[in-house]
């Protein structure tokens, strides 16, 4: 099993930055991509930004230019930098590491961007 905790969620106004970080902990050998999904409220849950352990990043469209997800292989550790954030980036954000058998999913951190 792999546990996985978020941090650094929070309201924020439009224009603002906030940073999520993720600490993988458990059966972390074989992790190979990391990532985060949002679901904002009455919708699926998508992909925001994913990165592997070779460093390769993929965004989603919408925050491509205004997200950097960076990931340090050392510390279990993976983080998303989210800067001039809009309202519609308001969602559950989730953190996944994926095995070779299955994703694994943190608890989810509230980002609000509001004025």
């Amino acid at each position: 099993q792999v546990q996985l905790v978020e941090s650094g969620g929070g309201s924020v106004q439009p224009g603002g930055s906030l940073r999520l970080s993720c600490a993988a902990s458990g059966s972390i050998f074989g992790i190979n991509a990391m990532g985060w999904y949002r679901q904002a409220a009455g919708k699926e849950r998508v992909l925001v930004a994913s990165v592997t352990s070779g460093g390769s990043t993929n965004y989603a469209d919408s925050v491509k230019g205004r997200f950097t997800i960076s990931r340090d292989n050392a510390k279990n550790t993976v983080s998303l930098q989210m800067n001039s954030l809009k309202p519609e980036d308001t969602a559950v954000y989730y953190c996944r590491a994926d095995s070779q058998f299955r994703a694994f999913w943190g608890q989810g951190t509230q980002v609000t961007v509001s004025s």
